[in-house]
């Protein structure tokens, strides 16, 4: 085999490491992106990186946010994770850059699957990766989900090829790619993949009823089947771990049918429907998909001397306040809360899109439009209730997840794919240059009208205004300034895609008319697409957003506050509240946090910030132990204050209040002294359950020895049996009660914490934090890798004989 035959793809691969490096140059500097969620996140796993450090083992537990949680989803390696392994192998370039080159890599591979010529597929992986919604949730700190979208392509070509029969191929790719999908934690761009491979295998359903092929199908089914599930075995560990997690965490059942204001909740299995679609695209902002600042691109942009706004600004108020105010002016005019920017997937990617429309043929034309249509339906989330609800309503684990508008992710992998194999079927000789020609003028009429359409639709339709302009009414004039600068926008960026369309249209229509070499056209077309993303890509996230690689790594600066509250040794929590200590990740880089920054919180902890911290109640504040408060003075700046009637680490109670429901026992808080009493809501599934110590100790002693994140050891001197409270969070599937070594019993009480009996005398108490989950995984895990090497090492060795016995 010659070498020579190898160089091509050798050639993209250094094609898309460049691309990348180049993309993010500062990199080159040692300078690293600065990502709002990363940064939280580093305050939340900074206990968890020190237990590592120090124990060289994982903790997954950790005591920093939220008054303590399961680490699962914050940061947890896992053993036998062989996926680990291959993905940082893979992910050998510096962050982001290493998830841009696996895009590429990734698509290209795709491309490869679908016989399509090395020169295509280089400049659809560089459509794609460049698009502008995988670059923009770097800036984010979307890190995970980047990661996800990345293995997306890969999963499809392993899926592709065992529809084309290439069984042993197919079934290792996709067996391999499934396992990376599942390792990079993104439940939610999963579950939007298997949208895009149902609708995948019901068009190969539709062609295998009509070619009476049932059996090969079923066949290619089984084998994809098998592959997946092996895939889904490889990550046992974290699956199960997830999925532990995820029925005591917000996503999961609440138990609680009362709202904190004492209004009757609505029965849910999952997330609140408004919260779900919460972002949702409207209708006509599906434009920006082609028309990248179609509604004013991200919520706020940077405005020009020359624009409206900036004039009325400077007529009024002069210069200097109209350059401050013109950095980040509130352009976005759709009806989201927040938007980073666009998520455009390009003029001329888009027009390639319908050029496949009309040229294309088969079920992979069908697959992909379907596709397509089904994820922009979806992204419309309230603004397409019927659908939308008919979804939350009824199909599984859909209500699990927020933000549906991300689930375009489909229509951004499934447009480029389309894209290119509209630009092979153009370059093929086997189609006549009439039916190109053809295809050619209906994709330009076709989309050069929908931008069109768009364009008037907004005009005939919209106000143009933005749900935060009633803060620019106190300037006369500035509200039609900034609408003026709306429409102005779209108006350029409407000609923009026109422009970009018709460079496109005449590049091919040079090389239908012999003017023009393939080779050439490739390169006009890749240059196209370059200038046409990434243009818009670095309005968003460029060489500003890149810091030097110290202060990324420790973002937090210890403040005064701060600083007071380390000189105390002992084992305490903090409640910030100069942040918003539910979604700030900063105090638990220092500190035992009774806070934290993560979507999937416990969902008992976070009712019991809903219906007792949020209203100050101190009683429970004490019982979480929360030593310290961080406010702001008169000066806006931070200073420590001292609980003295914090409850401590564990304490005995004079009685147990016993209700009969979780609507009892959180609002039995309410009132609650929490140093006296304990609530606990009985279990209904016990006849008999537990017994509590009628008789009061008043010289009974209680205190923690030890704290060592995953077990704590306490020291107790009693005359009589007492009933203890501590002040850590229960999670009755992880951690496990001793006393003098001996397995004892504990409970949930005071809705979020740990209770148990002590006998009288001195004994030693200790909570271990052992997960069984981990170690069942971890033997799932190895037999999925062992199944999925064999079995493809026996599709080989069968492969092999059976062409030798043909010969």
């Amino acid at each position: 085999m010659k070498f020579t035959k190898f160089l091509p793809y050798i050639g993209a691969v250094a094609i898309f490491a460049l691309a990348s490096i180049i993309y993010f140059h500062p990199l080159l500097k040692g300078e690293k992106l600065n990502q709002s969620d990363i940064t939280q996140f580093t305050g939340m796993v900074k206990e968890i990186k020190d237990f590592r450090a120090d124990k060289n083992a994982e903790p997954y537990w950790t005591g920093a946010s939220f008054s303590g949680m399961p680490a699962y989803q914050v940061s947890a390696y896992y053993p036998n994770d062989f996926v680990r392994v291959l993905d940082r192998t893979l992910r050998f370039l510096p962050r982001p850059a290493d998830y841009t080159f696996l895009y590429f890599l990734s698509f290209f591979v795709l491309m490869m699957a679908l016989k399509v010529n090395w020169r295509l597929a280089i400049l659809g992986s560089l459509a794609f990766g460049f698009s502008t919604y995988l670059i923009i949730i770097f800036g984010a700190g979307h890190n995970a989900k980047a990661h996800a979208i990345a293995y997306m392509p890969l999963v499809l070509a392993g899926l592709l090829w065992v529809f084309q029969k290439r069984y042993i191929l197919g079934f290792l790719v996709t067996g391999v790619a499934m396992a990376l999908e599942i390792y990079t934690n993104h439940p939610q761009m999963t579950y939007y993949l298997g949208f895009a491979l149902i609708i995948l295998g019901i068009v190969e359903l539709i062609h295998a009823i009509k070619e009476k092929i049932i059996p090969t199908f079923i066949k290619q089914v089984v084998v994809i089947l098998a592959a997946v599930l092996l895939g889904i075995g490889a990550n046992s560990s974290r699956l199960m771990a997830m999925k532990e997690y995820a029925d005591y965490s917000t996503r999961g059942k609440s138990e609680l049918t009362i709202n904190p204001d004492g209004t009757k909740k609505a029965a849910s299995k999952g997330l609140d429907k408004a919260y779900i679609t919460e972002y949702s695209y409207a209708k006509l902002e599906t434009f920006n998909l082609f028309i990248p600042r179609f509604m004013g691109g991200g919520t706020v942009e940077k405005l020009g001397e020359g624009s409206n706004f900036f004039q009325t600004i400077e007529d009024k108020a002069g210069k200097k306040a109209a350059k401050e105010y013109s950095e980040q002016a509130l352009t976005y005019w759709g009806d989201q809360n927040i938007v980073e920017a666009p998520a455009y997937i390009g003029a001329v990617i888009f027009f390639l899109f319908f050029l496949g429309v009309f040229l294309v043929k088969g079920r992979l034309k069908q697959w992909l439009v379907a596709a397509t249509v089904f994820s922009i339906l979806m992204s419309w989330g309230r603004n397409f209730d019927i659908l939308t609800n008919f979804f939350i309503d009824y199909f599984p684990l859909y209500n699990k997840f927020r933000a549906v508008s991300s689930i375009q992710i489909i229509a951004e992998l499934c447009v480029p794919i389309l894209g290119i194999l509209a630009l092979k079927q153009f370059f093929s000789s086997k189609i006549s240059s009439d039916e190109k020609q053809d295809a050619l003028k209906k994709a330009v009429y076709t989309f050069g009208g929908l931008i069109i359409v768009g364009f008037l639709l907004a005009h005939g339709f919209s106000t143009f205004e933005g749900i935060r302009d009633a803060q620019y009414k106190q300037l006369p004039g500035l509200t039609d300034a900034i609408i003026s600068d709306r429409k102005s926008m779209l108006f350029m960026d409407t000609l923009r895609s026109l422009f970009l369309m018709i460079l496109s249209a005449g590049v091919l229509w040079m090389l239908l008319k012999n003017k023009l070499k393939q080779g050439i056209a490739v390169i006009a077309l890749t240059v196209f697409v370059l200038f046409d993303l990434i243009s818009v890509d670095k309005k968003y996230v460029n060489e500003d957003d890149f810091e030097s690689a110290r202060k990324i790594e420790k973002p937090f600066t210890a403040s005064t506050a701060d600083k007071m509250i380390l000189q105390d040794k002992t084992h305490f929590r903090v409640g910030n509240f100069t942040v918003n200590p539910m979604n700030d990740g900063s105090t638990s880089y220092f500190h035992q946090s009774i806070g934290g920054y993560h979507a999937a919180k416990l969902g008992r902890y976070q009712e019991l910030f809903d219906f007792q911290i949020a209203k100050n109640n101190m009683q429970v504040l004490n019982m979480l132990n929360t030593k310290y408060f961080i406010i702001g003075n008169d000066k806006g700046e931070k200073q420590s204050q001292l609980n003295p009637d914090a409850n401590g680490n564990a304490w005995f109670v004079e009685r147990v209040k016993v209700v009969g429901s979780a609507n009892e026992e959180i609002l039995a808080l309410d009132s609650l002294n929490t140093k006296q009493v304990a609530v606990y809501q009985k279990d209904s599934s016990k006849e008999n359950d537990i017994r509590f110590p009628k008789e009061v100790d008043s010289t009974a002693r209680i205190q923690l020895l030890k704290y060592d994140v995953t077990t704590l050891t306490y020291q107790s001197k009693t005359a009589k049996e007492q009933f203890a409270v501590f002040s850590e969070i229960y999670y009755k599937d992880g951690w496990n009660a001793y006393v003098d070594g001996k397995l004892t019993p504990h409970v949930r009480v005071n809705y979020v914490l740990r209770g148990m009996s002590i006998p009288a005398g001195e004994h030693t108490i200790e909570f271990k934090f052992e997960p069984k989950v981990i170690q069942q995984g971890k033997i799932i895990s190895l037999s999925s890798y062992a199944l999925l090497l064999l079995i493809t090492a026996g599709g080989i060795f069968y492969n092999q004989k059976k062409t030798k016995m043909n010969v």
